[in-house]
C-alpha cells in the first residue's frame, strides 16, 4: 500500500513548494538541490552499440524521443516538483535522462498519477515508466522490467535514541514500530515477530497511523521507537530535519531481493536495450554519481537485469 501523500500534478508541486518555504533554514543546506535549474544534473553520451540493440520494429510514442512516465507525488528524493512547482526533479528523472541520452534520444518526461501508468504504458502513450516501480511476479505477467535500484525499506529512529542497528528479526524484539497496514513492510515484520515469539523473545508492538506526518510526530514525541517504510521516502526528511536517522535497511522482497525497475510493454523488445543502457551507466560511473547526488547510493545495484526475480504473489 502506498502511503497517503499530497495530490499529484500542480497541487503536489504547490504542496512541496510551501513545505520548502516553511522549512527555509533546512533547505538552505546543500544536501539536496530542489531548484528548477538543476545545474548539477549529469549527462551521458550516446553509445552506438547500445542504440543498435533497439529493435527496428519498436515504435516510439514520439520519433526521436524516449517518452517516460513519472509520478511526481512520490516525493523527494525519488521524484517531486522543484520550487517553481512545475519542473519535475529527483533521482528517477535524472536516471531517465541518462538512459535516454545513452540511447541517443531526447527525454520527454510525462508526469502521471500512480494509478494511470499501467494503462498509459500498455496503450503506447509512454515508451517506459521510471517511477520507483517495484518488480513483482504479478506485474511481470503484463510488463517487462529493467532493474536499476535495490528495493529497500528503511528503519528510522530518533537521532541519538541508541536504537539499532536493525538487521534481522531479533533486533525488533520489544520495539514499538510504526508501519503501514497491508504493506509489504507489515508482512515482513509480522513474520519477524512470529520468529521472535518462537525464540522466546519479546513481541514487537506494531502501530498504525493514517499518514506520514502523523507517524513522524509519534516517532519524534517518543510514542514510538521506529518507523519503517520505503527507504527513499525518509532519506530526504532525515537530511532536511536532522532529528531522525536510519538504523538499518531491509530488502523489499525479504528474504529474497525485489528490485526497482523500468517498466516497458510486455514483449516490446525495448527492455534489453534499457538494461544495456543501465549497465553502461554503471560501468562509466554516471550511475553511482547520479544516485549519490540524491543520497541514494546504498540502493545501487552491481548490475542491471532484464526481468529479474520479483516480489512473489501472496
Amino acid at each position: 500500500m502506498r502511503p497517503l501523500r499530497p495530490p499529484s500534478g500542480a497541487a503536489a508541486g504547490l504542496f512541496f513548494t510551501i513545505a520548502m518555504l516553511c522549512n527555509g533554514a533546512a533547505f538552505a543546506s546543500d544536501s539536496f538541490d530542489v531548484s528548477p535549474e538543476q545545474l548539477g544534473r549529469l549527462h551521458a553520451e550516446p553509445v552506438q552499440e547500445i542504440i543498435q540493440t533497439i529493435p527496428q520494429t519498436f515504435s516510439f510514442a514520439q520519433p526521436g524521443k524516449l517518452t517516460v512516465a513519472v509520478n511526481p507525488s512520490g516525493g523527494p528524493p525519488i521524484a517531486t516538483y522543484a520550487t517553481d512547482a512545475s519542473t519535475v526533479i529527483g533521482s528517477d528523472p535524472d536516471y531517465a535522462r541518462l538512459v535516454a541520452e545513452t540511447l541517443g534520444l531526447e527525454l520527454d518526461l510525462v508526469p502521471v498519477a500512480w494509478a494511470d501508468w499501467p494503462l498509459g504504458l500498455t496503450s503506447g502513450k509512454y515508451d517506459a515508466v521510471i517511477s520507483n516501480v517495484g518488480v513483482t511476479e504479478q506485474r511481470k505477467e503484463k510488463f517487462d522490467f529493467s532493474s536499476y535500484r535495490q528495493g529497500l525499506h528503511g528503519f528510522f529512529v530518533r537521532k541519538g535514541s541508541g536504537i539499532g542497528p536493525i538487521a534481522g528479526p531479533k533486533d525488533i524484539a520489544g520495539l514499538r514500530i510504526i508501519v503501514g497496514a497491508g504493506t509489504n513492510q507489515e508482512r515482513i515484520l509480522l513474520e519477524w515477530d512470529r520468529l521472535n515469539t518462537e525464540a522466546g523473545l519479546k513481541a514487537a508492538e506494531l502501530q498504525y497511523f493514517d499518514d506520514e506526518a502523523t507517524s513522524l510526530v509519534a516517532l519524534r514525541s517518543g510514542r514510538a521507537d521506529v518507523v519503517v517504510q520505503p527507504n527513499g521516502q525518509l532519506v530526504f526528511i532525515a537530511a532536511r530535519d536532522g532529528d531522525i536517522e536510519r538504523a538499518g535497511t531491509l530488502s523489499a522482497g525479504w528474504p529474497e531481493k525485489s528490485d526497482v525497475a523500468i517498466a516497458t510493454r510486455k514483449g516490446s523488445g525495448l527492455a534489453d536495450a534499457l538494461t544495456a543502457a543501465t549497465n553502461s551507466l554503471i560501468e562509466n560511473g554516471l550511475y553511482s554519481k547520479a544516485l549519490d547526488r540524491w543520497h541514494l547510493g546504498e540502493e545501487a545495484l552491481p548490475r542491471s537485469e532484464t526481468n529479474p526475480p520479483g516480489l512473489p504473489k501472496f
